[in-house]
């Protein structure tokens, strides 16, 4: 018997931002600049604060901070609970921010996709390249 029920995908999307780091992480943790990005939110920056993301589609995410590091390092679950086995998911997303010399390279990782969940998939990785399209343009404005 072959254990594929146990294997896991991730999407990983990284791109440089013209930002420093300390920008970038007011972007990813406070909720008011989430929503404009990501999605409705009631976030809060505390290990072990649960909360969810409410998208445009209906859906609810429910989340709990699992990892921060003050512009660094970012790590929240990510699951979407579905009658459907395909989209019943359960996920981590990994925020990972780095210094480079032209700003902040940020890369994201979304780890808990099963083999069987290759729409989810798909909508993740098209997902997050539009987030971060968003979160761009959230940068782009003056402080």
């Amino acid at each position: 018997m072959m254990s594929t029920a146990t294997e896991v995908r991730s999407v990983v999307v990284e791109r440089e931002f013209p930002h420093p780091p300390e920008k970038l992480w007011r972007a990813l943790t406070q909720p008011h600049l989430m929503e404009e990005w990501l999605m409705k939110n009631d976030f809060k920056p505390q290990v072990g604060h649960q909360f969810n993301l409410r998208g445009d589609w209906g859906g609810v995410l429910d989340c709990e901070v699992l990892t921060i590091e003050p512009e660094r390092t970012l790590a929240y679950t990510w699951n979407f609970a579905h009658a459907d086995a395909a989209f019943n998911l359960k996920s981590v997303v990994t925020f990972t921010l780095t210094p480079s010399g032209a700003g902040t390279h940020l890369r994201v990782e979304q780890v808990g996709f099963r083999p069987d969940q290759k729409q989810a998939y798909g909508g993740a990785h098209a997902g997050w390249k539009q987030f971060l399209e968003k979160l761009d343009q959230v940068l782009a404005r003056p402080n």
